[in-house]
């Protein structure tokens, strides 16, 4: 029933209050036409009896409480959708920004989704290649995963989202249609043109649907954002059968919208000041990725979000972390030594790994060399926290070589250029070639056969040789010599 009541009740920030409606449903739009002739647009968010709070989402600035006409549609708001999309860009509600046109719809969807049944869920397999040695190895993104980046205030997470659009494909599947859906939240103004400015240059524009909520657009879109993002990627995955990685940055933006949405509704905030329900919004979001029986598409979430004051047991990070299946955890220490990705391999981890790695999806040696750098890296922790201690000097010469492998680890693996994308194999060699700078007695989280077959020390350059000898007060003809006795012992 579509319906128009005149005057306002109540106005509290971005929200107006009306009295005495009918027929009023939780989320339906409305259109409220002010004085001058203008329209806006909002929806209702809380129903009390016959009192209907709204959402308004230009703000309530020159909003007459006697005159103004309120207009309810009668559905909720829903985004239009057709192929056009690929290559648009849209701002936080779904307006097009690029001065291209509006859509001319072959379907519009709720932007809140509908449930999908567990039973028709499809178990996540097989990977998406981003080209970051860090992440294919060590925390492998898989199609239909949830896989979120914790990062820092002031740290290159939007340079890292911007290479994972660039470079992320799907690997070994030539005929997969694959696509990206971005969206930026209470971003500036010259980081959403270094978005799109890095995405056309690359040429990956035309496969990418962006959503860009600016930090002066109004707050109360930012809430809209992450949901028509999703509903985007879930019409090209679900309706034309692509594989589609949605990139979200900022989440911590999008709680805080809703943290200042909840304050205006006059609702007791919860920990951190937040609302209790923030567990369940954050939910409703990150549980629309996954695969669907009978479709060939998946939808596959990086969410990005920063944590205040780098404390990952804050509320943001810490709901996110309980709903999503891993996370990617950016170091502040390791930025400031210039290596990027910042990525800390430790608190890393992709839960959903050890089943779209190794034989028939990237390589057979996988899964033990990810285990083993893991190991041997954690060692090197240890040796530099003893190093700290009792001196550089005074450790063993296999604590010395610990060290020696984790700098190349830091400069040669975790290291690369923010255009630079490495192949599954490039990166899994890599690995290997650092591997070889260790013992192979070390090396306890590997098949022996696999080492046979990988494990190849006179693989290493010459300069690694001579840093790898320095380091365990080798010389670099002894350690040569040791080398050539151990391949010819094999």
């Amino acid at each position: 029933m579509i319906l128009d009541y005149v005057g306002v009740k109540e106005i509290n920030g971005s929200l107006i209050v009306l009295d005495d409606v009918d027929h009023a449903s939780y989320e339906e739009m409305v259109e409220i036409h002010l004085d001058n002739s203008t329209r806006r647009q909002g929806r209702i968010v809380q129903i009390e009896g016959r009192r209907v709070v709204i959402q308004v989402f230009e703000g309530t600035h020159s909003i007459s409480l006697g005159n103004t006409r309120t207009h309810l549609i009668g559905r909720p708001m829903e985004l239009p959708l057709s192929e056009e999309i690929l290559g648009r860009t849209f701002d936080g509600a779904g307006h097009p920004i690029d001065g291209l046109g509006e859509i001319f719809p072959e379907k519009r969807m709720d932007i809140n989704g509908t449930a999908i049944n567990p039973v028709s869920r499809v178990y996540p397999k097989n990977y998406i290649c981003t080209g970051i040695s860090s992440i294919d190895v060590l925390c492998t993104l898989i199609r239909g995963q949830k896989l979120p980046i914790f990062s820092g205030s002031g740290m290159r997470h939007n340079d890292l989202a911007a290479q994972i659009v660039r470079q992320a494909k799907i690997a070994n599947d030539e005929s997969a249609q694959f696509c990206i859906v971005f969206a930026a939240m209470g971003v500036q103004k010259d980081v959403a043109d270094y978005f799109r400015r890095s995405f056309d240059e690359s040429g990956v524009l035309q496969k990418v649907v962006m959503f860009v909520n600016l930090a002066n657009d109004p707050v109360i879109e930012r809430t809209l954002t992450p949901r028509c993002a999703l509903t985007a990627a879930e019409y090209l995955a679900f309706e034309k059968n692509m594989h589609v990685l949605v990139v979200m940055t900022d989440m911590t933006s999008y709680a805080e919208a809703l943290r200042e949405f909840s304050s205006s509704k006059g609702e007791i905030p919860g920990r951190g000041g937040y609302h209790g329900y923030l567990y369940s919004d954050l939910a409703s979001m990150y549980e629309r990725a996954g695969m669907v029986k009978g479709r060939e598409g998946s939808v596959t979430q990086i969410p990005i979000l920063t944590m205040p004051n780098d404390d990952i047991t804050q509320p943001v990070p810490d709901l996110t972390g309980y709903i999503t299946e891993g996370q990617i955890v950016l170091d502040r220490s390791l930025e400031g030594g210039g290596i990027y990705p910042p990525v800390s391999v430790l608190p890393s981890l992709s839960r959903l790994m050890k089943d779209g790695i190794g034989a028939g999806f990237t390589r057979a040696d996988h899964q033990d060399l990810a285990n083993q750098l893991f190991a041997s890296y954690s060692k090197v922790m240890d040796a530099r926290s003893l190093a700290s201690v009792i001196g550089e000097e005074e450790l063993s010469p296999n604590d010395k070589r610990l060290l020696e492998f984790g700098r190349l680890f830091e400069e040669r693996f975790i290291t690369q250029g923010s255009h630079e994308s490495r192949s599954i194999e490039q990166s899994l060699n890599l690995g290997w070639e650092l591997l070889s700078t260790l013992p192979r007695s070390e090396l306890d989280r590997v098949d022996p056969k696999l080492l046979d077959e990988f494990y190849k020390p006179k693989n290493l350059e010459a300069s690694d040789q001579a840093k790898v000898a320095a380091a365990v007060d080798l010389s670099p003809e002894d350690l040569t010599s040791q080398v050539k006795s151990f391949n010819e012992a094999q």
